[in-house]
């Protein structure tokens, strides 16, 4: 066999893990059954959706968008004084969207394909019915005239907003502790963090406050959280989605996203993002209509090897130095599973591969500082000052992408950047002509205390190594569950990164479900 090929690595065997040591610790007793009914995707092992099984309850009369709606907020009550994935929550609001589903239920008409589906959405996404703060005080005031077009798109398709969570500000940070609404926590082990900047949003999805939620990723933000969590992240490619109400970071980067519990969830909710379309719409690049959902199988029709004819590449750069050894051995083991699935996998070198890490990070700090200039902190938040409106985290990088675009400078770092960034996009094409996805590491390690890495900005950065390259290529990605790994005694999730082509996110899909329904048994939490 090829030096090349998976099946001459060697590792340790799967280890299984009790029941009793998986479930949220102390979170354990708000697994209440009022919210089971509605919440719960496990119990049928061929069908994970929470969303496809709430809007069919709905449908046949077997529960109300209501009821629904209220454990959802129920859950939150009991639940995020601890946790803190919200900054707000629309009560009133998500109730009188749920009376006119029901209402439209009663007409016997369809509200929509996520009829009933109560979503989070990260607070950088502007809904006219709540502020959006960004995670700034400069924002703490702020609020939108109009819906982002996604919030729109969820609304029209029967999706009902229970709040918005809690980022680190302005999207900047990788720990969602640099909001400046509190620090949000990570539900498996309170005292780590959830990942970031979504985290909020992923924290929500994986302590059931929510059905479903949107995030937005630059340089992993809806990905690593997703991993740190044990959820679902999808980072559409870019220009696949509207960013028309997403407050900007770095525009050429900033992508919307969903988080949810399945891989069928993350396809629905892709299928509703992309129903609605401006035709004036800078911020698309290609526009598609594709019920994405409707192509994954459920796991008795799938073939004995579902993934037959599907070859899948390792980067060799992915799983060495700076990568820790547990999560190394759960992509090995995530990748002799695909084998069994009927894919071939390979390994493959990238050797331009570590210096996306760097590229990026100056030129998202060049667009940030150019985006945050627009900001009047006197009208906007009632501030004397910038320096009072912006965090100490968003202000570090604004001078840092000041300094990267100022003159005399911005040919050493701004256009070297550039460079390796086409290097990188080239070299991943290239390789994803003989491919058909990329299976990595979400993060180089499971999620890490609170406070670990806010003195050390290039340790927090060098955590986004696993996720940054995508950006700068502006692939489709998705993390699925891919194990589990104990530190301190405690058992934290981690996930498996799947890259696949540009505007392919049918095909990446179809590999993530096939994945994850293959081996739920083994990976569940």
């Amino acid at each position: 066999m090829n030096a090349g090929k998976l099946s001459d690595v060697r590792f340790a065997h799967w280890k299984k893990k009790s029941q009793e040591t998986r479930i949220f610790g102390a979170w354990k007793k708000f697994s209440a059954r009022d919210v089971r009914r509605c919440c719960d995707a496990t119990a049928c092992q061929t069908n994970l959706s929470v969303i496809r099984k709430v809007g069919l309850d709905i449908r046949e009369g077997r529960t109300t968008a209501q009821d629904v709606t209220r454990a959802y907020l129920a859950k939150i009550r009991q639940t995020d004084e601890k946790v803190g994935s919200f900054i707000t929550t629309q009560a009133d609001n998500a109730i009188a969207q749920a009376i006119s589903i029901d209402e439209k239920i009663c007409r016997g008409e369809d509200p929509g394909i996520l009829t009933g589906v109560a979503f989070a959405i990260k607070d950088n996404i502007c809904s006219s019915d709540s502020f959006t703060t960004a995670g700034s005080r400069l924002l703490e005031v702020h609020q939108s005239p109009h819906d982002s077009l996604v919030v729109s798109a969820i609304k029209a398709e029967g999706g009902i907003i229970l709040g918005k969570t809690n980022l680190d500000e302005f999207g900047m940070g990788s720990t969602t502790e640099n909001s400046a609404f509190g620090v949000t926590s990570n539900p498996w082990d309170m005292r780590r963090i959830p990942g970031g900047s979504s985290g909020g949003s992923a924290s929500a999805v994986a302590l059931k406050q929510c059905a479903a939620a949107l995030g937005s990723d630059t340089g992993g933000s809806i990905r690593q959280p997703a991993s740190f969590c044990g959820v679902v992240g999808l980072k559409p490619t870019y220009g696949l989605l509207s960013r028309h109400g997403l407050v900007a970071y770095a525009s050429s980067f900033d992508t919307i996203g969903p988080v949810t519990t399945s891989v069928e969830d993350s396809a629905i909710v892709l299928t509703a993002l992309c129903s609605r379309h401006n035709q004036l719409d800078s911020t698309l690049h290609h526009t598609n209509s594709s019920r994405f959902h409707d192509h994954l199988k459920n796991l008795e029709h799938f073939a004995s090897k579902p993934l037959s004819g599907y070859r899948f590449a390792i980067i060799k750069e992915t799983i060495g130095l700076g990568v820790q050894h547990d999560v190394v051995q759960r992509v090995l083991e995530a990748a002799t599973k695909i084998e069994r699935l009927g894919a071939a996998v390979d390994f493959v070198s990238c050797p331009t591969f570590h210096l996306g890490l760097p590229a990026y990070y100056i030129l998202a700090l060049s667009e940030a500082s150019s985006n945050l200039s627009r900001y009047d902190c006197i009208r906007l938040g009632g501030k004397t000052s910038r320096d009072e409106g912006f965090g100490a985290e968003v202000k570090r990088r604004i001078l840092m992408g000041s300094f990267a675009l100022s003159a005399g400078h911005s040919d050493a770092y701004y256009e070297r950047a550039q460079e390796v960034q086409r290097m990188v996009e080239a070299e991943l094409a290239c390789k994803l002509q003989e491919y058909d996805a990329f299976i990595l590491p979400a993060a180089p390690s499971p999620a890490y205390l609170k406070s670990e890495k806010m003195n050390d900005p290039l340790a927090m950065y060098s955590g986004d190594m696993m996720t940054v390259n995508v950006n700068l290529s502006g692939l489709p990605a998705i993390v699925v569950r891919g194990g589990h790994v104990e530190n301190d005694g405690t058992l934290l999730p981690v996930g498996l990164q799947i890259v696949g082509r540009p505007f392919r996110e049918r095909a990446l899909l179809e590999i993530a479900h096939a994945y994850e329904l293959c081996t739920w048994d083994e990976i569940k939490f």
